[in-house]
């Protein structure tokens, strides 16, 4: 059984979240909390496997607390966030605290929209259960050097990631040179929060990083962050790529998802493309990825120990779509290696 406290300054949130996670077999709800004081009581006393967090509460709020528990008794949380711009830049700073991943706040609409949602809330804290905590400190980063005349080659670099995936992203941009090839990437991720990754990569990396547009070019030293809720797709356009965005259905359950990124660079970089796919629960990007290769493009997945899961890249592995298996700080090195062979 996973032991789960609930800490939420809502009442009718903390029953929610209880309803929802006992309907699991493999999950007992501990104990509630409604703020940071009472939960630090209960953690003491219950010794919970994972913790789904408010980020926003009295007395403390959920990022302090996130930083005194991930330096004191480092364990898996899930955080519940507001889809806001001030609930994502929140998020954004727990996940870089430590935290496994997030799930929206529970909104009562439709049967099937909670069904949905319980299936997420389930699935996300039974795999924090399994994870390994840690903290990912993007600023000591050191970045790699570009062999000397790389802009003149045409090669393109396409990244994809979901649980863990912020904080990996942001590691690998941050090791990236200013004058790296371009880079598309995809992570699982609401809308309402893609603008903010996208600003927190651009702050961490040497490379200018932007949400991408529809129709915008896509040119060196720069980074191109699907937006959430859309399809990113690359296409040739005479000699040079641009980003293509789509509403059309999820794939693998993801919009955007990485095997749509990943097919797309296939067919319009082919050899020229680069692909490394990170941490992330699932499957998707391991079809993409086997694509790329197919297509005589360089592929990359990060290594188990460094994932926070290691769903995404593992099925890349088995699959035989990956050419070397890396630890996350060596991923960077690599992709510029394979750029200026």
């Amino acid at each position: 059984m996973i032991r789960v406290l609930v800490v939420d300054d809502s009442a009718l949130v903390r029953r929610l979240l209880v309803e929802l996670l006992s309907e699991d077999p493999g999950i007992e709800v501990v104990g509630t909390a409604p703020d940071p004081y009472v939960a630090r009581q209960k953690i003491k006393s219950l010794d919970p496997d994972v913790l789904t967090l408010d980020v926003e509460m009295p007395r403390m709020d959920g990022l302090k607390f996130l930083g005194n528990l991930m330096r004191l008794r480092p364990m898996p949380v899930v955080m519940v966030s507001t889809l806001t711009q001030k609930g994502a830049e929140v998020t954004m700073s727990a996940l870089a605290l430590g935290a496994f991943d997030f799930v929206p706040k529970p909104v009562v609409d439709t049967e099937r929209g909670l069904r949905l949602y319980a299936g997420e809330l389930r699935e996300k804290v039974l795999a924090a259960a399994a994870s390994r905590p840690r903290v990912i400190d993007a600023e000591q980063a050191k970045v790699a050097s570009m062999a000397a005349g790389f802009r003149g080659t045409d090669r393109l670099i396409a990244l994809g990631a979901s649980t863990g995936g912020t904080e990996a992203l942001r590691l690998v941009l941050s090791q990236l040179p200013p004058d790296a090839p371009p880079v598309v990437l995809a992570q699982h991720i609401p809308g309402a929060f893609s603008a903010a990754f996208a600003q927190r990569l651009d702050a961490a990396s040497p490379m200018h990083v932007c949400q991408a547009e529809h129709g915008m070019p896509i040119t060196p030293g720069h980074a191109y962050v699907a937006p959430g809720g859309l399809h990113l797709r690359v296409e040739r356009d005479g000699a040079r790529w641009r980003c293509a965005l789509g509403e059309d259905e999820p794939v693998n359950r993801h919009r955007p998802s990485v095997d749509v990124l990943f097919d797309s660079v296939a067919r319009a970089a082919g050899r020229n493309g680069i692909g490394a796919l990170l941490t992330g629960m699932g499957n998707d990007g391991a079809s993409g990825l086997l694509a790329m290769r197919e297509a005589g493009a360089a592929t990359f997945a990060q290594d188990e120990a460094s994932s926070v899961v290691w769903g995404m890249p593992g099925s890349a592995v088995r699959l035989g779509a990956v050419q070397g298996v890396l630890p996350l700080d060596r991923i960077a090195e690599r992709l510029v290696a394979a750029a200026s062979a």
